[in-house]
């Protein structure tokens, strides 16, 4: 069995899985569910010096499905704000956990002034808690702010809880910014121990019956399977360069996509959304698909596959654009919806009897009817003559 023992920031996670900041993780109770399902270390949900975020409306979650009702194509849009208690009483919460788990337990973080960061910090500090998230881009934050001004605020905060304590400081990136590998950087540079990268996003939904926001009247993040791959894509771009840990955040669906993000240089993996919606329990599913993987691909630790993939992603000038594949369509397969004919833009598919078919010279290869196709009858096969190209053209 492989050993999922990971280290980051000093720690040691008996499993790089761990539990973000939301509901799930609000009280000592529920974070020793989190350890009681296996998982590797949880983030205490966040306490907001905005003392309105402490008081959540209801409702307050939606589940936004896609129209081919896909499991893993469906957005949890949400307006979860801070935790319940204020700073003294979040503290005490952060102690009392430390009394009943083992896992390393981080505290979260969202202050508006200096000084209520320098006091967060002390006193999470004392209350035992093993590192500090630095919760500066919350989708529910006070006010909206310019890349410029998020990036001021994240450092001024990360220099004032580096100053007021000895805890790994990790500020949690917003995704909605424009260069988020200089913003990795920066914060690297003003002293960050990890970066957590990402944040939910931002996004609106409407009630098209009274037109009208849904749930609370206004913004809310959204989150899901849908944002694994903008996480995987800035993750493998900035691991490389990055001198400091990455904490990944969003899109865990399954063990697979824990393994993608370890591939992409990750060193742990936050999970919400798959708790929330599945219940503590898929913990253990996740870490099992993890570890399952592993074993299949004789990997012993995750060490040994971390950040693996990042030189093997090649830019426009090395993309292979050689036409070899084809669509082909099983005659037995076929039942003749005539999907693949419906969405082919070059017109390959034929009607026949009792089924369709693509012929090879109007075929572009795209692959898309392979993916649509209700009854799997589509595969791609091989050009017995790859058709080439020559570039030239002004």
């Amino acid at each position: 069995m492989p050993d999922l023992t990971t280290r980051f920031c000093g720690l040691t996670l008996r499993n790089p899985l761990v539990a973000a900041a939301a509901g799930i993780t609000e009280t000592a109770e529920r974070l020793k569910r989190c350890e009681d399902h296996g998982i590797g270390a949880a983030v205490i949900k966040s306490y907001f010096q905005y003392e309105p975020a402490r008081h959540s409306p209801t409702p307050r979650f939606t589940v936004i499905r896609d129209s081919l009702g896909r499991d893993k194509s469906f957005c949890l849009y949400s307006f979860e704000q801070a935790n319940v208690y204020g700073l003294e009483r979040f503290a005490e919460e952060i102690a009392r956990a430390k009394a009943i788990c083992t896992i390393p337990i981080i505290a979260s973080l969202n202050c508006i002034t200096p000084e209520r960061w320098d006091e967060g910090a002390r006193l999470v500090t004392q209350a035992g808690a093993d590192a500090i998230e630095l919760n500066v881009s919350c989708p529910h934050g006070v006010h909206v702010m310019s890349h410029a001004d998020m990036m001021d605020e994240m450092t001024k905060a990360l220099r004032t809880v580096k100053a007021a304590s000895h805890l790994p400081a990790i500020p949690k990136m917003s995704p909605q910014l424009s260069q988020p590998g200089a913003v990795a950087q920066g914060l690297a540079a003003a002293g960050a121990d990890a970066v957590t990268m990402f944040n939910r996003f931002t996004g609106l939904d409407i009630d098209l019956e009274t037109e009208q926001p849904i749930m609370h009247g206004g913004y809310a993040g959204h989150g899901g399977p849908w944002s694994l791959h903008y996480v995987l894509r800035w993750i493998s771009e900035v691991s490389p360069q990055l001198p400091i840990p990455i904490m990944s955040s969003g899109g865990v669906s399954d063990g697979g996509d824990i393994a993608k993000l370890i591939l992409a240089g990750a060193q742990t993996v936050q999970t919400c959304t798959a708790i929330v919606m599945q219940g503590y329990p898929v913990i253990g599913k996740l870490l099992q698909g993890l570890s399952d993987w592993m074993d299949a691909k004789g990997y012993a630790t995750c060490d040994d596959f971390r950040g693996k993939v990042c030189d093997r992603i090649k830019g426009n000038d090395d993309v292979d654009r050689v036409k070899r594949l084809v669509a082909e369509i099983d005659c037995g397969k076929c039942v003749s919806c005539g999907l693949c004919a419906r969405v082919c833009i070059y017109d390959a598919p034929e009607a026949a009897t009792g089924h369709y078919v693509i012929p090879e010279e109007p075929c572009d290869g795209c692959g898309l009817c392979v993916q649509l196709c209700p009854v799997q009858a589509i595969t791609m096969r091989p050009l017995a003559v790859p058709r080439t190209f020559t570039l030239g053209e002004k």
